[in-house]
This record gives C-alpha cells, sequence and structure tokens, in this order.
C-alpha cells in the first residue's frame, strides 16, 4: 500500500511539474502561424492530367519538372467530404524518382492563393500503426514495468516538446531549462520505473553526475574551441526566426550534448545501481571496498557497449553531412577542422566523459549507500 501510495504521489508530482513547467514555458511565446495556409487531408480519387515541363537550365541545374492534376476528396475537417483539383509537381534530381500519386493514396494538401497543392503523403496513420504495435509489444514483454516505461517515456517527450521547446522559443536562459529538464527527467524516469528505493537515489546522483561533468566539459570546450553555433543550415535558420532575442546556437550545443548523453549515462547507472543492490542482497556481509571494485568491474563491462551506442548514434544522425564534407573538402585537416564536424566529435566525446566518470561515481555512492545505515530504503 505504501509503495502504492508513493507511486501514485510520484506520478501526480511529475504530471503537476510538468503542467508548471509548461505554463511557465510559453509565457511571452511569439505566434509563429498567424499566416499559415490552410492544410486538410484528402483520398485521391483520380488523376486529371499529366504533363511535362522544359527545364531551361538543365546544363547547370539537372532536374526534371513534372505536373500531375488529380481530384480528391477531404477526409476530415470543415471541408470533409468537398471534392478538390490539386497538382503534384515533380522536379526531382537526376536518380531520385519522386513516387507520383495514385488512386485511393492518403494524402495532405495545402491551399496557396486558391489553389491546392500536393504536400506529402499522410504517413502518420501508418506511424501510428506501429507505434500501436510497439505499445502492445511492450505491455506484454515488460507488463508493469513496460506500462511505467511507457509513461515515462511519454512524460519525457512532455518535458521536451511541451517546455523545453517553448522555453527557447520565449528567450528563456536555455541552459539553466536543459539542466531543469535534465534533472527532471532523470528523477523522474528513475522513481516511476524503479520506485523510490536505493537503487533510484543512487542511480540518480550518479547520473547527474555524470551529466555534471559532460556539461562542464562541454563549457569549457566551447570557449576553447571558438564556437559559434552555426553548424549547418537549420543553425541558420534559428537566427532568422522573429523573436525579440536571437536564440544562443551556442546554448543550443550545451543542450543537445547534455539530452543526448543523459539516456546512456542514465544506463550506465542504474546498471550499476541494480547489480551492486542485488550483490548486496546475495552476499549479507559485503565491505565497502568489495562493492566499490565490483562496481568499477561491472562499469568497465557496460563502458564499452556504451560507448560505442554514443558516438554510432551522433555518426548515424549526421551521416549525409559528413559524407557532403567528405566530398568537398580538400584536405583530411580541413575536414577535421570543420565546426560541424568539431561539434559531432565534440558531442561524442564529452558524452563518453560522462559515461567515463558516472562509473566510479555510481559505484561510491552505491558503496557507501548500501553498506551504511542510510535512511533511503
Amino acid at each position: 500500500m505504501v509503495i502504492r501510495i508513493t507511486y501514485l504521489i510520484t506520478v501526480f508530482v511529475s504530471l503537476l511539474l510538468l503542467l508548471i513547467g509548461h505554463q511557465i514555458a510559453v509565457v511571452n511565446l511569439p505566434n509563429f502561424h498567424e499566416d499559415t495556409n490552410e492544410v486538410v487531408r484528402a483520398r485521391v480519387l483520380r488523376i486529371v492530367d499529366q504533363n511535362e515541363s522544359g527545364n531551361d537550365f538543365e546544363e547547370f541545374i539537372p532536374f526534371q519538372i513534372r505536373r500531375i492534376t488529380f481530384e480528391a476528396r477531404v477526409t476530415r475537417g470543415e471541408r470533409r467530404g468537398q471534392i478538390i483539383t490539386a497538382t503534384q509537381g515533380l522536379g526531382g534530381f537526376h536518380g531520385v524518382i519522386a513516387r507520383e500519386v495514385s488512386r485511393n493514396d492518403s494524402i495532405l494538401l495545402v491551399n496557396m492563393h486558391d489553389t491546392w497543392f500536393f504536400t506529402g503523403y499522410l504517413r502518420t496513420n501508418r506511424l501510428l500503426v506501429l507505434g500501436m504495435l510497439f505499445t502492445l509489444c511492450v505491455l506484454f514483454f515488460g507488463g508493469k514495468k513496460g506500462f511505467n516505461t511507457l509513461l515515462s517515456l511519454t512524460l519525457t517527450l512532455g518535458a521536451i516538446f511541451a517546455v523545453f521547446i517553448p522555453s527557447i522559443l520565449s528567450g528563456k536562459n536555455i541552459y539553466l531549462m536543459a539542466i531543469l529538464v535534465c534533472l527532471y527527467t532523470t528523477f523522474m524516469t528513475l522513481l516511476i520505473v524503479i520506485g523510490f528505493n536505493k537503487k533510484a537515489f543512487t542511480a540518480g546522483v550518479g547520473c547527474i553526475c555524470g551529466l555534471a561533468v559532460t556539461g562542464l566539459l562541454t563549457i569549457i570546450m566551447d570557449r576553447v574551441l571558438f564556437l559559434t553555433g552555426v553548424v549547418d543550415e537549420h543553425s541558420r535558420l534559428l537566427l532568422t526566426l522573429p523573436v525579440e532575442n536571437p536564440i544562443n546556437l551556442r546554448a543550443i550545443i550545451f543542450a543537445g550534448i547534455i539530452i543526448g548523453a543523459m539516456g546512456a549515462i542514465m544506463d550506465v547507472s542504474i546498471s550499476i545501481s541494480s547489480a551492486l543492490w542485488e550483490l548486496k542482497k546475495e552476499a549479507k556481509r559485503v565491505n565497502f571496498k568489495s562493492m566499490f571494485h565490483s562496481g568499477l568491474t561491472i562499469g568497465r563491462d557496460i563502458f564499452g557497449t556504451m560507448a560505442n551506442t554514443l558516438i554510432l548514434a551522433y555518426l548515424g544522425t549526421s551521416l549525409s553531412l559528413v559524407l557532403i564534407l567528405s566530398v568537398y573538402s580538400n584536405s583530411l585537416l580541413a575536414l577535421l577542422n570543420s565546426e560541424m564536424i568539431v561539434v559531432e566529435i565534440l558531442k561524442g566525446l564529452a558524452g563518453i566523459f560522462g559515461i567515463l566518470l558516472a562509473m566510479p561515481l555510481t559505484a561510491m555512492i552505491c558503496s557507501v549507500s548500501y553498506t551504511d545505515k542510510s535512511p533511503v530504503r
């Protein structure tokens, strides 16, 4: 009964903090959608016409242009049932074949100056099916733990999209908000998934220590490497947003690194904490030295895979960027000195340092807590 009440209080407080954080984050948030074009869901009925358009710049810009006119029936919203005529423009570079609309395709249409255009295929319905399958699998194989995982994942996404993102756009301090989101996500996840006990407490403290190292290293290297934060076209677009205070791109790098590393550091911390807790239960009398040594041994085994996971995750998300820079850089030295590559390397190294130092810190905290008469049970 006590455990259930503690669980309900944890969930309630987590939701309350999320709602309060959202209300604070949206204060002074500018409206970016005053003149947005109408977008509707529709289903293609029939193709009306197809025509080829010439390209006067074929020698310089190698793409072909085609226009497909079709009729579609709106399936949602105020225009539901209305049949409208729209156009799909196909202009792809050589070797890139865009899919033409066909009968019964679920699509999105945008109204621009009283003319309807194809803007993309409706993909959310298929993603929803995959999401439902994922949810069922997690609940089936994970049971109660699976439900708690889904709950913590939902709250984590809420913290990112309902608190952190609006806080950036409304001019809040990005460094502070990133730290608060990491603190919230770490302890919320551990308390919901594991419960209010020594394992969650030690893993949480170890994770926060690892994140502190990652954040501190990122700030130091930001100054040493003379970063500007302009690493790609997306960061350049952020500078053009109509906000009162320009977005600090260097702070965006800091936030991306600590939020990206948080999952791996938390995984290492909870793995060490859980393993040492089981060791403590099996070996009734275990001293600080032996437990600390066991924690380091477990951490070393975990570290290799976690380091690979972090590096491969960052490399995978920036693979296209690496390919482009590799092609157009005239030397390896120039490639490695480009800010885009430097930031990606910094992400991986800062995260690995966080994991590396979270291991002994978590092992030490567990050794103190599990071998002493700690008030946290």
